[in-house]
């Protein structure tokens, strides 16, 4: 008996691993799967601009990759006594200048050389909709809770994309000709479109990601995790309480079916391992200073220089020298 509706696709027709670099760009969906990959170890950057929404900025984002000049304080304005910047989330916000453009700049310029030389590429988009700065037409990532009316709203076309990002494409292409690239539209729902609003926002992106799919299916992937959440995980206990964001065990079992369908057979394997490990490294013993959790400790160790031996590839070196740290404090 079916319980439920599993959501198929295609065989993928290439892979992850941790021995790939990575490089998410996106809407906070990227944040969750970024973080499940930096707690596996693979080789990432997450969102060096912040969380972007929609088509039209992340695609400015990544020609500024392309073209990294620093960020300078024409870049920046200042709003309610802090100073932002239009291509950044408000996390990239600070009281002075200098601490914006500090950290901008250091995440500009690490994620330049990551999109010259990474083997993956992660989109998610999360709406079709832009939000345009009146006085210059500007297209913002962020509005950072400025007046409304400061800003012409409206929703990109599926077309309009499809054209905009197959010149980025091959703009990216032209300098890091291998990069395979993982398409994806958040599950997160813009509640504040209304719900009809939201389904049409998001029927545009499966469409524009469709056309880029078919257009480069040798070279896009497209991996259905809004589908996943509204047909698999089709209840609201998958939701946090707002009802919108996915919780965190939906983030988890999409996650897995992200692991199960694009990982190599090694690195599902090793994330089995390590799993093991991550959850031993978090075990809080009640006698610290025990022979037996110093045992439990030494053979942690023992176990991870193994893993280490076996996948020389995967860096726990750090990990490795905190517990020889804690046995000797022991």
């Amino acid at each position: 008996m079916e319980l439920y509706t599993r959501i198929t696709w295609p065989k993928a027709k290439f892979t992850l691993s941790q021995q790939e670099k990575m490089l998410l760009l996106g809407s906070c969906f990227v944040e969750n799967i970024g973080g499940k990959l930096q707690e596996n170890k693979f080789k990432t950057v997450v969102n060096p601009f912040g969380t972007i929404y929609n088509p039209a900025s992340i695609e400015r984002a990544l020609y500024r990759l392309l073209d990294p000049r620093p960020f300078t304080a024409a870049d920046l304005f200042l709003f309610d006594g802090v100073y932002h910047s239009f291509y950044h989330h408000s996390r990239y916000s600070g009281l002075t200048e200098a601490d914006c453009l500090t950290k901008m700049n250091k995440e500009l310029e690490r994620a330049a050389r990551y999109l010259r030389t990474a083997e993956r590429l992660v989109i998610t988009w999360g709406s079709s909709n832009i939000y345009r700065l009146k006085s210059t037409g500007q297209i913002v990532s962020n509005c950072h809770k400025m007046p409304e009316n400061l800003f012409q709203r409206r929703r990109l076309g599926v077309e309009e994309i499809v054209e905009s990002w197959d010149a980025l494409l091959e703009a990216i292409w032209k300098i890091n000709p291998d990069m395979k690239i993982i398409l994806t539209v958040s599950p997160i729902r813009h509640w504040k479109d209304g719900a009809h609003g939201n389904q049409l926002s998001k029927a545009v992106l499966l469409l524009a990601a469709d056309e880029l799919q078919q257009v480069y299916p040798d070279r896009i992937l497209y991996f259905p995790s809004y589908e996943i959440m509204l047909d698999e995980l089709r209840d609201y206990r998958f939701y946090t309480d707002d009802m919108i964001h996915p919780s965190p065990l939906a983030v988890q079992y999409i996650w897995e079916r992200f692991a199960e369908e694009l990982f190599t057979r090694e690195s599902r394997e090793l994330l089995r391992e390590w799993e093991q490990l991550r959850k031993a490294l978090a075990h809080k013993p009640f006698q610290p200073e025990s022979e037996g959790y110093q045992r439990f400790l030494l053979q942690t160790m023992l176990k991870m220089e193994r893993l280490m031996d076996k996948f020389p590839f995967f860096d726990i070196r750090n990990e490795i020298e905190e517990v020889r740290q804690q046995i000797k404090r022991i």
